[in-house]
Protein backbone atom coordinates (compact mmCIF):
# COMPACT_ATOMS: atom_id res chain seq x y z
CA UNK A 1 0.00 0.00 0.00
CA UNK A 2 1.00 3.49 -0.70
CA UNK A 3 1.52 5.92 2.24
CA UNK A 4 3.78 8.53 1.28
CA UNK A 5 2.16 11.93 1.43
CA UNK A 6 -0.88 13.27 -0.53
CA UNK A 7 0.95 15.79 -3.98
CA UNK A 8 -1.14 16.95 -6.76
CA UNK A 9 0.83 14.04 -8.67
CA UNK A 10 -0.67 11.36 -7.11
CA UNK A 11 -4.65 12.95 -7.35
CA UNK A 12 -4.38 13.68 -11.43
CA UNK A 13 -2.41 9.82 -11.47
CA UNK A 14 -5.59 7.71 -11.52
CA UNK A 15 -9.37 7.97 -10.80
CA UNK A 16 -10.36 8.13 -7.60
CA UNK A 17 -12.48 5.18 -7.57
CA UNK A 18 -15.35 4.68 -5.28
CA UNK A 19 -16.10 0.84 -4.69
CA UNK A 20 -18.95 -0.98 -2.95
CA UNK A 21 -17.44 -3.27 0.28
CA UNK A 22 -17.99 -6.84 -1.06
CA UNK A 23 -19.41 -8.83 2.24
CA UNK A 24 -20.64 -12.81 2.76
CA UNK A 25 -23.71 -13.92 3.36
CA UNK A 26 -23.56 -13.54 7.38
CA UNK A 27 -22.69 -9.38 6.17
CA UNK A 28 -19.14 -10.39 7.29
CA UNK A 29 -15.92 -8.88 5.21
CA UNK A 30 -15.75 -10.84 2.24
CA UNK A 31 -11.40 -10.70 2.09
CA UNK A 32 -11.81 -12.98 -1.70
CA UNK A 33 -14.24 -10.82 -3.07
CA UNK A 34 -13.28 -7.69 -2.21
CA UNK A 35 -9.48 -8.57 -3.63
CA UNK A 36 -11.40 -9.73 -6.92
CA UNK A 37 -13.34 -6.23 -7.23
CA UNK A 38 -9.07 -4.60 -6.01
CA UNK A 39 -7.43 -6.48 -9.00
CA UNK A 40 -10.11 -5.97 -11.12
CA UNK A 41 -9.21 -1.91 -10.81
CA UNK A 42 -6.18 -2.31 -10.17
CA UNK A 43 -5.48 -4.05 -14.05
CA UNK A 44 -7.53 -0.96 -15.32
CA UNK A 45 -5.09 1.59 -13.99
CA UNK A 46 -7.14 2.39 -10.96
CA UNK A 47 -4.27 3.31 -8.24
CA UNK A 48 -6.68 5.21 -5.53
CA UNK A 49 -9.26 3.61 -3.89
CA UNK A 50 -11.69 6.08 -1.34
CA UNK A 51 -13.91 3.48 0.54
CA UNK A 52 -16.92 6.03 1.74
CA UNK A 53 -20.67 5.91 1.03
CA UNK A 54 -20.67 3.63 -1.71
CA UNK A 55 -18.81 0.87 0.75
CA UNK A 56 -21.42 2.24 3.24
CA UNK A 57 -18.84 3.08 5.83
CA UNK A 58 -21.66 5.21 7.05
CA UNK A 59 -23.34 1.98 8.89
CA UNK A 60 -20.12 0.27 9.86
CA UNK A 61 -19.26 -1.17 13.74
CA UNK A 62 -16.84 0.43 15.15
CA UNK A 63 -15.66 -3.03 16.16
CA UNK A 64 -15.14 -4.13 12.88
CA UNK A 65 -13.26 -0.48 11.61
CA UNK A 66 -9.88 -2.38 12.46
CA UNK A 67 -10.35 -5.45 10.90
CA UNK A 68 -11.87 -3.32 7.78
CA UNK A 69 -8.53 -1.63 7.60
CA UNK A 70 -6.27 -4.41 8.36
CA UNK A 71 -8.00 -6.32 5.48
CA UNK A 72 -7.46 -3.26 3.10
CA UNK A 73 -3.58 -2.98 4.19
CA UNK A 74 -3.37 -6.53 3.23
CA UNK A 75 -5.22 -6.69 -0.37
CA UNK A 76 -4.26 -3.24 -1.46
CA UNK A 77 -1.10 -3.60 -4.22
CA UNK A 78 2.24 -1.45 -3.25
CA UNK A 79 1.48 1.00 -5.22
CA UNK A 80 -2.19 1.77 -4.78
CA UNK A 81 -3.22 4.19 -2.38
CA UNK A 82 -6.07 3.61 0.07
CA UNK A 83 -8.63 6.37 1.66
CA UNK A 84 -10.71 4.80 4.11
CA UNK A 85 -13.40 7.25 5.64
CA UNK A 86 -14.39 8.03 9.03
CA UNK A 87 -18.17 9.28 10.58
CA UNK A 88 -20.35 10.73 10.20
CA UNK A 89 -20.78 11.40 13.71
CA UNK A 90 -18.31 13.05 16.13
CA UNK A 91 -17.96 10.61 18.09
CA UNK A 92 -17.75 7.52 15.57
CA UNK A 93 -14.62 9.98 13.94
CA UNK A 94 -13.22 10.15 17.29
CA UNK A 95 -12.62 6.44 18.00
CA UNK A 96 -12.07 5.14 14.56
CA UNK A 97 -9.24 8.24 14.39
CA UNK A 98 -7.50 6.26 17.30
CA UNK A 99 -7.86 3.20 15.44
CA UNK A 100 -6.25 4.87 12.44
CA UNK A 101 -3.05 5.91 14.45
CA UNK A 102 -2.01 2.18 14.01
CA UNK A 103 -1.90 2.20 10.21
CA UNK A 104 0.08 4.24 7.90
CA UNK A 105 -2.89 6.03 5.45
CA UNK A 106 -1.48 8.87 4.40
CA UNK A 107 -4.98 10.14 4.99
CA UNK A 108 -8.88 9.57 5.58
CA UNK A 109 -12.52 10.97 4.72
CA UNK A 110 -14.82 12.62 7.16
CA UNK A 111 -18.38 11.32 5.48
CA UNK A 112 -20.59 14.55 5.54
CA UNK A 113 -23.95 14.42 7.38
CA UNK A 114 -26.20 17.42 7.74
CA UNK A 115 -27.96 15.83 10.56
CA UNK A 116 -27.17 17.69 13.57
CA UNK A 117 -24.25 19.54 12.62
CA UNK A 118 -23.73 23.09 11.52
CA UNK A 119 -21.06 24.44 9.31
CA UNK A 120 -18.56 25.87 12.28
CA UNK A 121 -19.08 22.21 13.92
CA UNK A 122 -18.02 20.15 10.78
CA UNK A 123 -14.87 22.73 11.19
CA UNK A 124 -14.54 21.71 14.60
CA UNK A 125 -14.66 17.91 14.03
CA UNK A 126 -12.78 18.10 11.00
CA UNK A 127 -9.70 19.98 13.60
CA UNK A 128 -10.55 17.57 16.12
CA UNK A 129 -9.67 14.28 14.12
CA UNK A 130 -6.79 15.61 12.53
CA UNK A 131 -5.00 16.32 15.46
CA UNK A 132 -6.25 12.87 17.27
CA UNK A 133 -5.52 10.92 14.04
CA UNK A 134 -2.23 12.63 13.50
CA UNK A 135 -2.91 13.09 9.58
CA UNK A 136 -4.89 14.98 7.10
CA UNK A 137 -8.42 14.82 6.42
CA UNK A 138 -10.00 15.03 3.04
CA UNK A 139 -12.87 17.14 3.67
CA UNK A 140 -16.11 15.80 1.49
CA UNK A 141 -18.57 18.78 0.98
CA UNK A 142 -21.47 17.48 -0.73
CA UNK A 143 -24.13 20.11 0.01
CA UNK A 144 -23.60 23.58 0.46
CA UNK A 145 -25.28 23.30 3.70
CA UNK A 146 -22.37 21.22 5.20
CA UNK A 147 -20.03 24.13 5.21
CA UNK A 148 -19.27 27.31 3.84
CA UNK A 149 -16.72 27.98 1.52
CA UNK A 150 -15.03 30.42 3.51
CA UNK A 151 -14.69 27.71 6.65
CA UNK A 152 -13.73 25.07 4.01
CA UNK A 153 -10.79 27.31 3.26
CA UNK A 154 -9.24 28.35 6.43
CA UNK A 155 -9.07 24.67 7.00
CA UNK A 156 -6.81 24.24 3.68
CA UNK A 157 -5.05 27.35 5.24
CA UNK A 158 -4.16 25.58 8.29
CA UNK A 159 -2.74 22.38 6.89
CA UNK A 160 -5.61 20.16 8.08
CA UNK A 161 -6.85 19.50 4.70
CA UNK A 162 -5.02 16.87 2.09
CA UNK A 163 -7.98 17.46 -0.53
CA UNK A 164 -11.46 18.13 -1.27
CA UNK A 165 -14.17 15.68 -2.93
CA UNK A 166 -16.86 18.24 -4.18
CA UNK A 167 -20.29 16.82 -4.80
CA UNK A 168 -22.81 19.38 -4.59
CA UNK A 169 -25.29 18.24 -7.55
CA UNK A 170 -26.31 20.96 -9.30
CA UNK A 171 -28.78 21.41 -12.78
CA UNK A 172 -25.93 22.81 -15.10
CA UNK A 173 -22.54 21.85 -14.01
CA UNK A 174 -20.65 24.68 -15.77
CA UNK A 175 -23.41 27.18 -13.61
CA UNK A 176 -22.39 26.24 -10.43
CA UNK A 177 -21.74 29.53 -7.43
CA UNK A 178 -20.61 27.20 -4.59
CA UNK A 179 -17.69 25.69 -6.95
CA UNK A 180 -16.54 28.82 -8.39
CA UNK A 181 -15.79 30.56 -4.84
CA UNK A 182 -14.45 27.75 -3.63
CA UNK A 183 -12.09 27.63 -6.47
CA UNK A 184 -11.35 31.01 -5.71
CA UNK A 185 -10.55 30.52 -2.00
CA UNK A 186 -9.00 27.41 -2.16
CA UNK A 187 -6.20 26.10 -5.21
CA UNK A 188 -8.03 24.08 -7.23
CA UNK A 189 -5.08 21.47 -7.62
CA UNK A 190 -6.22 19.85 -3.92
CA UNK A 191 -10.38 19.86 -5.25
CA UNK A 192 -11.67 16.87 -6.77
CA UNK A 193 -14.89 16.54 -8.76
CA UNK A 194 -16.75 13.87 -6.85
CA UNK A 195 -19.80 13.39 -8.79
CA UNK A 196 -18.76 10.75 -11.18
CA UNK A 197 -18.14 10.80 -14.88
CA UNK A 198 -20.66 12.55 -16.06
CA UNK A 199 -19.77 16.12 -14.68
CA UNK A 200 -15.69 15.55 -14.71
CA UNK A 201 -15.24 17.38 -18.16
CA UNK A 202 -16.85 20.19 -17.10
CA UNK A 203 -15.15 20.65 -13.35
CA UNK A 204 -11.53 19.49 -14.79
CA UNK A 205 -11.77 22.46 -17.88
CA UNK A 206 -14.00 25.37 -16.19
CA UNK A 207 -13.13 24.84 -13.04
CA UNK A 208 -9.57 23.71 -13.11
CA UNK A 209 -10.23 21.01 -10.30
CA UNK A 210 -7.28 18.09 -10.21
CA UNK A 211 -9.56 14.73 -10.97
CA UNK A 212 -12.91 13.18 -10.02
CA UNK A 213 -14.00 10.54 -8.34
CA UNK A 214 -16.12 7.90 -9.81
CA UNK A 215 -18.41 4.58 -8.50
CA UNK A 216 -19.23 3.05 -12.25
CA UNK A 217 -15.19 2.93 -12.57
CA UNK A 218 -15.66 -0.29 -10.84
CA UNK A 219 -16.92 -2.14 -13.42
CA UNK A 220 -15.22 -0.34 -16.37
CA UNK A 221 -12.02 0.55 -14.68
CA UNK A 222 -10.16 1.24 -18.04
CA UNK A 223 -12.80 3.55 -19.97
CA UNK A 224 -12.56 6.18 -17.02
CA UNK A 225 -8.86 5.69 -16.96
CA UNK A 226 -9.29 6.94 -20.68
CA UNK A 227 -11.76 9.48 -19.78
CA UNK A 228 -9.20 10.70 -17.86
CA UNK A 229 -6.28 10.31 -19.73
CA UNK A 230 -8.49 12.15 -22.37
CA UNK A 231 -9.42 15.41 -20.16
CA UNK A 232 -5.59 16.12 -19.41
CA UNK A 233 -4.40 15.79 -23.03
CA UNK A 234 -7.66 18.43 -23.75
CA UNK A 235 -9.26 15.82 -25.96
CA UNK A 236 -12.60 16.74 -24.71
CA UNK A 237 -14.10 15.19 -27.70
CA UNK A 238 -12.71 12.20 -26.75
CA UNK A 239 -13.50 12.11 -23.47
CA UNK A 240 -17.37 13.31 -23.78
CA UNK A 241 -17.33 10.42 -25.90
CA UNK A 242 -15.99 7.49 -23.13
CA UNK A 243 -18.21 9.59 -20.93
CA UNK A 244 -21.48 8.70 -22.37
CA UNK A 245 -20.51 5.14 -21.80
CA UNK A 246 -21.64 5.27 -18.70
CA UNK A 247 -24.66 7.16 -18.86
CA UNK A 248 -26.78 3.81 -18.46
CA UNK A 249 -25.56 2.90 -15.86
CA UNK A 250 -25.14 6.03 -14.10
CA UNK A 251 -28.52 6.75 -14.91
CA UNK A 252 -29.96 4.08 -12.90
CA UNK A 253 -28.20 5.50 -9.84
CA UNK A 254 -29.63 8.14 -9.84
CA UNK A 255 -33.42 7.20 -10.56
CA UNK A 256 -32.90 4.47 -8.21
CA UNK A 257 -30.11 4.52 -5.43
CA UNK A 258 -26.30 5.44 -6.56
CA UNK A 259 -25.12 2.93 -3.35
CA UNK A 260 -26.99 -0.25 -4.22
CA UNK A 261 -27.25 0.18 -8.15
CA UNK A 262 -23.65 -0.24 -8.25
CA UNK A 263 -23.63 -2.47 -5.49
CA UNK A 264 -25.55 -4.82 -7.58
CA UNK A 265 -24.24 -3.76 -10.92
CA UNK A 266 -20.33 -4.94 -9.79
CA UNK A 267 -21.77 -8.61 -8.55
CA UNK A 268 -24.34 -8.96 -11.71
CA UNK A 269 -21.84 -7.73 -14.14
CA UNK A 270 -19.44 -10.53 -12.85
CA UNK A 271 -16.70 -8.47 -11.22
CA UNK A 272 -17.16 -9.80 -7.92
CA UNK A 273 -19.70 -11.11 -5.48
CA UNK A 274 -20.49 -8.08 -3.36
CA UNK A 275 -23.27 -9.51 -1.09
CA UNK A 276 -26.12 -8.31 1.14
CA UNK A 277 -26.44 -5.07 1.97
CA UNK A 278 -25.71 -3.54 5.24
CA UNK A 279 -28.56 -2.25 7.02
CA UNK A 280 -29.70 0.37 7.19
CA UNK A 281 -29.79 -0.30 3.62
CA UNK A 282 -31.43 -2.81 1.90
CA UNK A 283 -31.25 -4.76 -1.64
CA UNK A 284 -32.94 -3.43 -4.86
CA UNK A 285 -36.56 -5.12 -5.71
CA UNK A 286 -35.96 -8.20 -7.89
CA UNK A 287 -37.53 -5.96 -10.55
CA UNK A 288 -34.64 -3.52 -11.36
CA UNK A 289 -32.18 -6.52 -11.02
CA UNK A 290 -32.49 -7.02 -14.89
CA UNK A 291 -32.19 -3.47 -15.98
CA UNK A 292 -29.07 -3.66 -13.69
CA UNK A 293 -27.40 -6.66 -15.47
CA UNK A 294 -27.67 -5.36 -18.87
CA UNK A 295 -26.22 -2.07 -18.54
CA UNK A 296 -23.69 -3.58 -16.03
CA UNK A 297 -22.30 -6.02 -18.37
CA UNK A 298 -22.61 -3.33 -21.42
CA UNK A 299 -20.53 -1.14 -19.71
CA UNK A 300 -18.23 -3.55 -18.65
CA UNK A 301 -17.85 -5.24 -22.48
CA UNK A 302 -16.74 -1.82 -23.11
CA UNK A 303 -14.06 -2.35 -20.71
CA UNK A 304 -12.16 -4.82 -22.66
Amino acid sequence: MKTTPVTFADLQSSVIAVPPLCRNKDLSLSKANNNKLIKHMHKGGIRTLLYGGNANLYNIAISEYHSLLKMLVDLAPDDMWIVPSVGPMYGTAMDQAKILREFAFPTAMLLPTLFPSKPEGVATAVRHFVEKSGMKAVLYIKDGAYITPELAASLVNDGLISWIKYAIVVEDPKKDPYLKKLTKLVDPNIIISGIGEQPAIVHMRDFGVAGFTAGCVCVAPSRSTAMLKAILDKDYKTADAIRQEFTGLEDLRNAHSPIMVLHHAVELAGVANTGPALPLLTSLPAKLLPKIEKAAKALLARNG
